[in-house]
């Protein structure tokens, strides 16, 4: 470990170490550029694999985060604590790494944007690879705002005239015909976010101009109806709370050379019923149709306050209790990079995932040893 950055692997004050050690009964100690891990045999393999994973991602530069952490710890309950890359479903542990690799980022005028977790790297690439994208996930994990920076990028590389940001105008169970003003101030509290975002990217100067010229168009999805929208990046956010009619009149606007990004969290829609939600029966509709593709976001990709990955677990929780699942489901922690398939995403999306931190983590079926294992990594 000679040659790493030893703060890029191991955090500020070993806080991923420490990560490791509250998730798994196991104690890490660096001594002379070697970790060691000391406990149990079968809590040692299973936090050595994750370790491995997160060295090699130090060593091709990236610094290692929380979340890295999280999907590393989640990956090897998944696939068991095999080192063998090929092990469970042919990707094995290879995939923390492999996910980054490619993920395209982004320079602008305020920051520079890149991803942060292994799914904010699937993410991007797909939206790099892909005329229409799915982001599906919680709060807080950067579907919209990833997606914004995307269709910035391309707009100043030319591939697009023009950015299209599209919310529904109904939320939070309020009608815009009750709302005191008129249109613009009724339908600008709901789109605030998408200007945030921009905001966030660029002058606001060049967002004035870029809103005043047409080249930036931030609108409600009902203005959507009987336009063709050539050579533009269109992103629907909040999807929902989308109706399915809603979902094929958004994605049928789609002329030449577009692209169409759809974000939205399946545990908050505002419809009367969830069943309404053209975002829940697009998975099944679409899943399979070549050019499209689904990414889903899980509680360890939150990039906002630690506490609001905490605050999604909880709600996981509460909801899969109140659903009547069983006990022993609600604590599993699934690997972000392990999709979902459409099918089984379109009957409960929501609450499927939880965040990794805090699960069981000893290996099922690991036989126990009295005396301490330790596994040194180089």
């Amino acid at each position: 470990m000679h040659h790493l950055d030893q703060l890029s692997l191991l955090g500020h004050n070993d806080a991923n170490l420490r990560q490791i050690e509250r998730a798994i009964p196991v104690r890490i100690t660096l001594r002379d550029g070697t970790l060691t891990v000391s406990g149990e045999e079968g809590d040692v393999r299973p936090a050595s694999s994750a370790l491995n994973e997160l060295v090699q991602l130090a060593e091709r530069g990236k610094a290692i985060e929380e979340a890295d952490v999280a999907t590393a710890l989640g990956q090897v309950r998944r696939n068991g604590d095999s080192d063998d890359s090929n092990h469970g479903n042919g990707q094995g542990r290879a995939r923390l790494v492999e996910a980054y690799d490619g993920a395209p980022g982004y320079s602008f005028d305020r920051k520079s944007v890149r991803a942060r977790t292994p799914t904010q790297a699937i993410y991007l690439k797909a939206l790099e690879q892909h005329d229409v994208v799915f982001g599906i996930g919680p709060a807080g994990t950067g579907k919209t705002y990833l997606a914004v920076a995307a269709a910035v990028a391309a707009l100043r590389q030319k591939k697009v005239d023009r950015i299209i940001l599209v919310r529904p105008a109904v939320e939070a169970g309020e009608s815009l015909g009750f709302l005191p003003g008129d249109m613009q101030e009724k339908v600008d509290p709901y789109l605030r976010p998408m200007y945030d975002a921009l905001a966030d990217l660029m002058s606001y100067d060049k967002m004035r101009r870029f809103l005043e010229m047409g080249v930036i168009e931030i609108a409600p999805l009902a203005f959507m109806r009987g336009r063709t929208l050539h050579n533009a990046f269109i992103i629907l956010d909040e999807a929902q709370n989308t109706t399915v009619r809603q979902m094929k009149m958004f994605l049928t606007r789609m002329g030449t050379d577009s692209r169409a990004v759809i974000t939205g969290d399946l545990t908050q829609i505002d419809l009367k019923s969830a069943d309404q939600s053209g975002l829940v029966r697009i998975q099944s509709i679409l899943g399979h149709v070549p050019g499209i593709e689904f990414v889903y976001f899980h509680p360890e990709d939150v990039v906002r306050h630690r506490l609001v990955r905490e605050i999604i677990h909880a709600f996981d929780v509460y909801h899969a209790k109140s659903e009547g699942k069983a006990e022993e489901g609600v604590g599993e922690s699934l690997d972000p990079l392990a999709q979902v398939p459409p099918a089984a995403a379109a009957e409960g999306a929501e609450g499927e995932a939880v965040a990794a931190e805090g699960a069981d983590p000893a290996a099922e079926g690991a036989p126990a040893s009295p005396d301490d294992a330790a596994g040194p990594l180089a």
